[in-house]
């Protein structure tokens, strides 16, 4: 797997064409929504990384642990500068539970709660069908939001996080 997801692979390389050479995964989901399992997510920014060990770094925090797996909340500016690819194993229709983004809501930077219906608003919605094996790139703190499939059937999709540079004062990332 590390093959395809790091540059030179076909997963990173496309990391790579949006921020660089350096880029590599620091995080990896996966999403498996089912007729059993069929949530919905409301609008959101993706706002924190995953790091090996708590350091007190100025700007970064709160801190928080995840599936065991301790995150914290980096400035802004380090998000803007990552990306987030999105690699579907099924198809995924309208019916399915596609992603929704805000396009150019990454823009805007961080957005606070009470400000995110204005600026879905403001940007609009599209809606991310794919078939499988189809991979969406977008700016990792894009606004973005997923209803519960109405057609509930299988839906994978992996989704890895990528960055092109080092963690500042002794902070290291998780990595894949």
């Amino acid at each position: 797997m590390r093959a395809y997801l790091t540059p030179g692979g076909p997963i990173g390389d496309i990391a790579a064409s949006a921020i660089g050479p350096a880029a590599r995964p620091v995080r990896a989901i996966l999403f498996d929504k089912t007729a059993t399992t069929n949530w919905s997510l409301g609008w959101h920014q993706d706002r924190t990384i995953v790091v090996t060990e708590r350091r007190e770094v100025p700007g970064f925090g709160p801190w928080t642990v995840k599936a065991g797996l301790l995150h914290v909340a980096p400035p802004f500016d380090l998000l803007a500068r990552m990306v987030t690819l999105r690699v579907h194993l099924d198809p995924v229709t309208e019916h399915n539970a596609p992603l929704l983004v805000a396009p150019g809501s990454h823009r805007f930077g961080r957005v606070l709660e009470s400000e995110i219906d204005s600026v879905v608003a403001r940007c609009g919605v599209a809606t991310c069908l794919a078939g499988a094996g189809d991979v969406w790139l977008y700016a990792t703190p894009i606004l973005h939001a997923s209803d519960a499939a109405s057609a509930p059937g299988r839906r994978r999709v992996l989704q890895i996080d990528y960055a092109a540079e080092a963690l500042p004062g002794g902070l290291a990332w998780f990595g894949i």
